[in-house]
């Protein structure tokens, strides 16, 4: 279609008018009701006029004919949503329009946005629990990132509250390097909203979460119920216990009452990647593990591929970015190869990412090997699968397959979906899925496949530690449309 100029802007200045109109239709819905409102995952809480443009436009990159979703489609069910006196709920906005859509006009909005969401409307303020303390012990790399997601999802309250950080004291300045930590990020930019800091009560007012930084060098001697804290959900990211001995120690605090470990589990425990075996999850487990970022960003989509083309065997490959384990220079480690400087080599390494998957998926046991190379990136890694099917398939059919579980299927959060042939590892810089299936990189024949699959080892997965501790904490809102 040849369009003119002027058109041109006046479509542009039309979209902008109706996403300004949208902005606090949103804001309401998630402080007043516990909504949160997103677009195919992406979540518009809090986002400027240019980013729900960006959200609506972005969908074309996971539809099979590269159409591009309307803020003429989303704003009027937005609109009905406003005026229903909801209950806590996500809802994605992007599936409720392309549902309607698919409707064919059999039911107005209205009456479509009231059958849809029957469970919810007229339940504001109805819900049963006041929200859950949560305890970040050490914040380092994920621990920041998770209490950026914490208080972004913070809303009226009633989910997650992060109440205290613990870490060991490292300056008289402390307080204020850590605040600096957690305000500026190399990584991921700057954090979206203010912090307050108080030193003489050492505490961390953030976006209007006040929380208490504990100085402590021994997890087994602090009083949490002291700073008014009970029952708390408390994750250990430092990586320096990793079996429920070691992690138990936390469990002896008062105040706490569940721990959650940021990396792989040793011995009995549990190694939950959700959307896969969360629902394993029972109120005997006192401590799980999130299991590790690959993990987390492999085994949906190798579910994915087994549940429909059955996996006979395969290799994955990680290219990994360094992380803080590996030396800036070269100097002694005492690992192979890790003592090499981080910024300026190719590392192979070894990963327990294959072998981890079939803790979360034990039909995969023993039909998996594994191995990493760490790359001089800060962040952003990929997971290469080279498999083996029991059924041959096409490219074609392989893509969309993934796409269509991408889109619709009990994954979409952990699966996203890319078909551009022009994305780079910083692309995928603040993605909240599990991994990113790259369609242009796929090869297939017949029964054998490579896919490639990015992933954000630092955001992307803290998102899938937060969904482990949402469903700890019982509090997971219900998601539509169904």
């Amino acid at each position: 279609m040849n369009q003119k100029p002027d058109q041109c802007l006046g479509e542009w200045i039309d979209r902008e008018a109706l996403a300004e109109t949208m902005i606090p239709l949103i804001g309401q819905l998630y402080r007043n009701n516990n909504v949160v409102i997103s677009i195919y995952g992406r979540s518009l809480i809090n986002r400027s006029v240019i980013e729900i443009l960006k959200a609506h436009r972005f969908t074309r990159h996971r539809q099979a004919d590269e159409t591009e979703l309307s803020v003429h489609d989303t704003f009027p069910i937005l609109k009905t949503m406003s005026e229903l006196k909801l209950g806590a709920a996500s809802v994605d906005l992007g599936k409720m329009a392309a549902k309607f859509k698919d409707g064919k006009g059999e039911r107005s909005i209205e009456q479509f946005v009231r059958e849809e969401l029957a469970d919810v409307i007229g339940k504001q303020n109805e819900t049963p629990h006041k929200g859950k303390d949560v305890v970040l012990y050490g914040f380092g790399r994920i621990g920041r990132l998770l209490a950026r997601i914490l208080v972004e999802k913070t809303g009226s309250g009633e989910g997650l509250r992060l109440r205290a950080i613990v870490v060991r004291k490292g300056a008289e300045n402390d307080l204020a390097k850590r605040a600096s930590l957690l305000r500026r990020d190399s990584v991921h930019g700057s954090f979206y909203g203010t912090i307050i800091v108080d030193e003489e009560n050492n505490t961390l007012n953030v976006n209007g979460n006040l929380i208490k930084v504990i100085y402590s060098n021994d997890p087994s001697t602090v009083d949490y119920t002291a700073y008014g804290i009970q029952d708390a959900l408390l994750v250990d990211n430092t990586g320096k216990w990793r079996d429920a001995e070691g992690l138990s120690q936390h469990l002896k605090c008062p105040g706490v009452d569940r721990v959650v470990l940021t990396a792989p589990g040793k011995g009995k425990l549990k190694n939950v990647v959700h959307g896969i075996n969360h629902g394993q999850i029972t109120a005997e487990d006192k401590i799980v593990s999130a299991a590790s970022c690959t993990t987390n960003a492999i085994v949906p989509v190798l579910k994915a591929v087994n549940d429909k083309f059955g996996i006979v065997n395969g290799h994955v490959e990680t290219v990994h970015s360094y992380t803080n384990d590996q030396n800036l220079i070269d100097n002694f480690h005492k690992g192979n190869r890790r003592g090499r400087s981080a910024a300026l080599n190719m590392v192979i390494t070894e990963t327990g990412a294959a072998t981890a998957a079939a803790k979360a998926l034990p039909e995969l046991a023993g039909k998996l090997t594994g191995n990493a190379i760490r790359v001089p990136t800060p962040n952003v890694s990929m997971a290469i699968l080279n498999l083996n099917l029991e059924k041959g398939t096409s490219r074609e059919e392989m893509n969309e397959y993934l796409r269509y579980m991408a889109l619709y299927s009990d994954l979409h959060n952990q699966i996203d979906f890319v078909n551009s042939p022009e994305v780079v590892s910083t692309d995928f810089v603040g993605s909240r899925y599990a991994g990113v299936v790259d369609a242009e990189a796929t090869i297939c024949s017949d029964n054998r496949v490579v896919l490639y699959v990015w992933y954000d080892n630092e955001f992307g997965y803290s998102c899938q530690v937060v969904r482990v501790m949402e469903d700890i904490a019982g509090v997971n809102p219900p998601a539509f449309p169904r």
